[in-house]
């Protein structure tokens, strides 16, 4: 299967580590493509909902398909988020094509993109950490409890559905919090001169041209959204960004099966495993 080539793309809260974590569908799509850059914009590993019980080798199998890249020559970056925010203390760090920081700007055709995750704009995240970590482990229960509803809904041949979209539908607060979001982002960017700001943190994907809220500007705003339900990313080609959707259909054929990369010995995943503990535990 040829791979489609994109000169961007990013992608945002995946997850890893958690049950709502559609690591397979992640994998099948990082096997579709060729970027010419690879932004991670955090929330990649779950840190803070890690479990040495549950690490599928799907998930490992994405972060090999991701070390891929950096082996490949590809340009990496790494931006922390909040659920992977123990990294923030090796912020900087460099190894071959692979970066990690916490914010990044790139140069793209001429237009500066100021891209980070964005909790920086939750107010729960600055005042009542634990608070946002409690909503995180209930959010991760809703998922998992939705994901036997689906199997369910499937095996009957009824339509998916999606519980914590609706929740986020049926509350106005959800709608007004995304809406704050995205003006605050569109809000700073137009005062520093941006030409794109790229977020992810809300799950929410979005492209949209936001005018500042004192008329001095606009911005063309971006949201990744997540590998937890809508399964997006943002990718730029010839000059055009867009939303990428997971749709299984378009993934019938599994890409490279025979793949080196997934076939290797998988027992590394215990270091990956003990590694991720101990940065759980230095951060409690």
């Amino acid at each position: 299967m040829a791979k489609r080539e994109v000169d961007i793309v990013v992608i945002s809260d995946v997850h890893l580590g958690t049950y709502g974590c559609h690591a397979k569908e992640l994998l099948k799509y990082l096997k579709s493509i060729k970027p010419k850059i690879l932004i991670l914009n955090g929330d990649i590993i779950d840190i803070w909902q890690f479990s040495k019980s549950y690490w599928p080798e799907a998930h490992m199998k994405v972060v090999r398909r991701i070390l891929k890249f950096v082996t490949d020559g590809i340009p990496v970056y790494y931006l922390t988020g909040n659920h992977d925010e123990m990294l923030r203390k090796f912020t900087d760090f460099n190894m071959g094509t692979f970066q990690l920081l916490d914010k990044l700007v790139l140069n793209i055709d001429g237009k500066k993109a100021w891209i980070f995750h964005g909790d920086v704009f939750d107010v729960t995240m600055q005042h009542s950490k634990w608070l946002a970590k409690l909503g995180a482990v209930g959010y991760d229960t809703l998922i998992l409890i939705n994901s036997f509803v689906n199997w369910f809904l499937t095996a009957i041949g009824r339509q998916k559905m999606s519980f914590s979209q609706k929740v986020k539908a049926s509350f106005k607060e959800a709608v007004k919090f995304i809406n704050q979001f995205e003006q605050t982002a569109a809000d700073l960017a137009v005062d520093k001169q941006y030409g794109y700001v790229i977020c992810g943190h809300i799950h929410h994907a979005e492209i949209r041209e936001i005018t500042s809220t004192q008329n001095t500007g606009s911005v063309l705003y971006l949201n990744s959204g997540d590998w937890v339900e809508s399964l997006s990313s943002l990718e730029y080609h010839n000059g055009k960004w867009e939303v990428f959707k997971y749709k299984p259909d378009d993934f019938n054929t599994d890409a490279d099966e025979d793949d080196k990369t997934d076939s290797e010995d998988l027992n590394a995943m215990l270091d990956v495993k003990n590694l991720l503990e101990r940065f759980k535990h230095e951060h409690d």
